[in-house]
């Protein structure tokens, strides 16, 4: 039952993330920053699932439950080095938001395609060396105890608990790196949207501030399911291993899944190129 349900997640969530890839790229219309950013979203929402996904979805088929050292490696150093880039990507993105109502007329020149490009590559950058930094103090400990993982991938907490060392610092200076990143982040897209309101409500006319919070709400409810997991998980002073399961495999696979229809349920402008996506894909019959 849970093979059939985490595999349904995982089909919908690769499905979903590369119809709205499809969409932005086949619109001229959509060309813009703001949907340039959510296309880097999408990919790290194909990406960051399949992480970890595939090797659990095997689990649950009945095949073997081992995995490599490398492999462990690997799972620990992307499944980081993806949920930093995003967790940057939505700051950028909130300060997309910001340039574009507090500042309209400069939109264009502020935003220049090479400001885009130098965000998009930063976010994966600075995302690289988050990981590179978590993964190093991870698996530099000596591991020549226990090898069996408490969990449905490689993960710091559950990794720690495995090391022939005292652990204690690391634990600090992991708890320290992991929590002041979304922490400095979250922060930045509190100030972004604090000056975003403030904009809002200066606009007279009711259609404008319902036009510029309607383009806001989807990237705030992505922010929220993003922020929630990373808060449960990892800066709890008292880790739950059941609790951490099941808001990591909500983090894993439910949120990503999320993501496309939050962006495109109230963008028309999405919408309109899914459908004529979908048309063209045979999916949907000869509008009238």
């Amino acid at each position: 039952m849970l093979l059939a349900l985490f595999l349904t997640f995982y089909v919908f969530t690769l499905v979903g993330n590369l119809l709205i890839l499809l969409a932005i790229a086949s619109s001229a219309r959509l060309h813009t920053p703001m949907y340039f950013f959510l296309c880097e979203l999408s990919v790290c929402d194909i990406f960051f699932p399949s992480v970890s996904s595939p090797k659990m979805l095997v689990y649950l088929s009945g095949y073997s439950r081992a995995i490599s050292y490398a492999g462990c490696v690997s799972q620990l150093f992307f499944y980081h080095f993806l949920g930093c880039t995003e967790c940057f990507l939505y700051t950028v993105m909130a300060y997309d938001r910001f340039v574009a109502i507090c500042h309209p007329l400069r939109y264009q020149v502020i935003m220049s395609p090479r400001v885009c490009a130098i965000l998009a590559s930063g976010t994966s950058f600075f995302g690289c060396v988050q990981a590179t930094f978590l993964t190093t103090l991870t698996f530099q400990l000596p591991y020549c105890g226990p090898n069996e993982v408490d969990y449905f991938f490689c993960d710091i907490p559950v990794m720690l608990k495995l090391a022939c060392a005292d652990t204690a610092a690391l634990e600090m200076v992991g708890f320290i790196s992991v929590g002041l990143m979304p922490l400095s982040c979250f922060l930045l897209i509190l100030a972004s949207y604090s000056r975003i309101v403030y904009s809002i409500l200066q606009i007279r006319s009711a259609e404008g501030q319902r036009h510029a919070f309607s383009t806001c709400s989807a990237h705030l409810t992505a922010i929220l399911l993003f922020y929630m997991p990373v808060v449960l998980i990892y800066l709890r002073p008292t880790p739950s291993p059941w609790l951490d399961a099941m808001v990591q495999v909500l983090n894993n696979l439910v949120t990503p899944m999320l993501n496309p229809l939050i962006y495109s349920l109230r963008n028309k402008e999405v919408k309109s190129s899914l459908r004529k996506v979908l048309h063209q894909l045979g999916f949907l019959p000869e509008p009238l």
